[in-house]
């Protein structure tokens, strides 16, 4: 179940990577907070801490266990998923978090990695020759269906939202027959109406219409993406240096360490900063996709697409709407952001992609067979 020898094939290049992010995210969250404190900095080191341990330990753990017991990670994460909306804790108007032994937690994050391992799971064992029709995949289907329900009643519509992207992200991957996907579009655009009138809250709702058009509300929702903007322009090339910020530190740049933090790095280290710490976002989803094309089973290939989909999806909102393309959405910038879920569930995700490509190497000169594991 356990083999210490495939340290021996430890991606280094890949662990840099995050070893990097995290830094910076690090450096960064405590020019974002020193001055009201350093209690988020240590929790987030904390937490940074343990999910590379985790990381570690489930890179060793044979993914063939996992992929076994993928249905009953569905199953205990949607008991979870129900636990909160009955005992819940409430935050900025989202009934979000769960404590178990005074420790608290999102269970919608691990729905992400849940979704993305049940469907692994799915067109593993499928035999059917791509491209799928939409009765084909109705069962994986049904399962994220059931998670987004569960998670916009919360309500958290920005991670119901990414679920949907990752979830489309690896249909399309998977293969879909051309004339269910322009169905599926033209439904979608259909539902989207009921959806502004009957789905959305008034607050999602204005935070839409300031993004169109900020003078609406320049001093309320439209205010967020207002000094967004402000702080990474006045960064200009290469900022004015670690914890010199003028909007971060006079606290003008709302929720600066979390949904904003990317602003602060655009504001302290620049136009070179940002590009820098985008560039290696890239890198890490590039590798993650390497490791999907020459993984060798369909398991392994679609959890790897599905966790590169989460970084990507997670990096082109956060920084689409930190810049004012994207309106406020709430969706953290991974390995960034400050929040102990987030971190857990991408460094958990990390873990994964090192397991499955340190099993694609021989150990002590012999090859590492996929039953033998």
């Amino acid at each position: 179940m356990i083999d210490i020898r495939l340290l021996k094939n430890l991606d280094i290049t890949l662990s840099l990577i995050v070893l990097v992010i995290c830094a910076i995210g690090l450096v960064n969250l405590y020019s974002a907070t020193y001055n009201i404190g350093t209690s988020v900095f240590k929790r987030q080191v904390l937490w940074v801490s343990i999910g590379i341990i985790l990381a570690i330990a489930i890179s060793l753990f044979n993914y063939k266990i996992i992929e076994r017991y993928t249905n009953h990670l569905y199953i205990l994460t949607i008991l979870f998923l129900i636990a909160v909306l009955i005992a819940g804790k409430e935050f900025s108007g989202a009934r979000s978090w769960i404590s178990i032994g005074g420790i608290a937690f999102q269970p919608s994050e691990l729905a992400k990695l849940s979704i993305i391992l049940v469907m692994a799971k799915f067109f593993h064992n499928d035999f059917d020759v791509p491209p799928y029709g939409i009765v084909d995949i109705l069962k994986p289907i049904l399962k994220v269906i059931v998670v987004i329900i569960l998670i916009s009643i919360q309500p958290d519509l920005g991670t119901a939202f990414i679920i949907i992207l990752i979830s489309i992200s690896v249909f399309l991957f998977a293969g879909i027959k051309t004339k269910h996907l322009i169905f599926s579009v033209i439904a979608v655009c259909m539902l989207s109406v009921p959806l502004w009138s009957y789905g959305l809250k008034d607050y999602q709702k204005t935070r839409i219409k300031s993004f169109l058009d900020p003078s609406l509300d320049p001093l309320g929702s439209g205010y967020h993406s207002a000094q967004s903007k402000i702080a990474i322009g006045s960064g200009k090339l290469s900022g004015k240096g670690f914890k010199q910020g003028t909007q971060t530190q006079l606290r003008f740049l709302p929720e600066q360490h979390t949904d904003f933090a990317f602003s602060v790095i655009g504001e302290e280290w620049g136009f070179l900063g940002s590009i820098f710490t985008i560039l290696l976002f890239l890198l890490l989803i590039l590798w993650i996709l390497d490791t999907s094309s020459r993984a060798k089973d369909k398991f392994s290939m679609f959890v790897c697409y599905g966790i590169a989909a989460m970084f990507f999806w997670h990096t082109f909102i956060n920084i689409g709407m930190v810049i004012g393309i994207f309106p406020v959405t709430g969706l953290p910038l991974l390995l960034i952001s400050y929040g102990g879920s987030a971190t857990l569930t991408s460094l958990l995700g990390i873990g994964l992609v090192l397991g499955i490509r340190m099993r694609k190497f021989p150990i002590s000169g012999k090859n590492i067979l996929l039953n033998d594991i």
